[in-house]
């Protein structure tokens, strides 16, 4: 099975079951910035602890999930994790934290269709941003500095008030200034 074909399987279980849900990390600044290529999908969910087994129950032969849940130190909040038989690809399943950005970013999502995989939910490009400014914040994720300067390169109607609004909140005002600048 093939990572795109194991998260199409997730994805229509998660629509089926109207459970919510949305793509973060590279899958959500893929949709707004620069693709790149990347071995694991992110996504966040908002769902209670019956609905877990009820997604792994639901999945096709071939998609697995690990024995126990993990927590996250990057994102402070427990993971789920999804092995693909035959492939290194992962699928990493957050639950939604009770952190106010989290809680903002999720209530703000938007339904979007993604090649592949239908109608799907992601965050707002802003928010997009103010995640991966966080993540990049102790300068061992050059990734999602790269992954916010393609999205700033991109995006011509951001926010800015929003993402300084946050990125004050979360101590990246400065690193907001950064990649602005080097997205010029």
């Amino acid at each position: 099975m093939t990572a795109t074909e194991a998260l199409r399987a997730l994805v229509k279980v998660l629509n089926e079951r109207e459970f919510p849900f949305m793509f973060v990390g590279s899958y959500s600044s893929n949709f707004y910035g620069v693709p790149r290529s990347t071995k694991a999908a992110d996504l966040v969910l908002n769902v209670d602890s019956s609905a877990w087994g009820e997604i792994a129950g639901s999945l096709p032969k071939g998609i697995r999930f690990e024995g126990q849940g993990f927590f996250k130190m990057v994102t402070a909040t427990r993971k789920e994790l999804i092995r693909i038989d035959g492939s290194d690809f992962q699928i990493e399943l957050f639950h939604l934290s009770d952190d106010d950005f989290d809680q903002a970013r999720f209530a703000r999502r938007v339904q979007v269709g993604l090649p592949d995989f239908g109608k799907v939910w992601l965050p707002t490009p802003e928010d997009v941003v103010v995640q991966k400014l966080r993540w990049a914040q102790d300068g061992s994720r050059q990734k999602d500095v790269d992954d916010v300067v393609a999205i700033l390169r991109v995006q011509d109607t951001l926010d800015f008030d929003y993402l300084e609004s946050w990125c004050r909140k979360h101590g990246t005002l400065d690193l907001l200034a950064r990649v602005r600048a080097e997205a010029r």
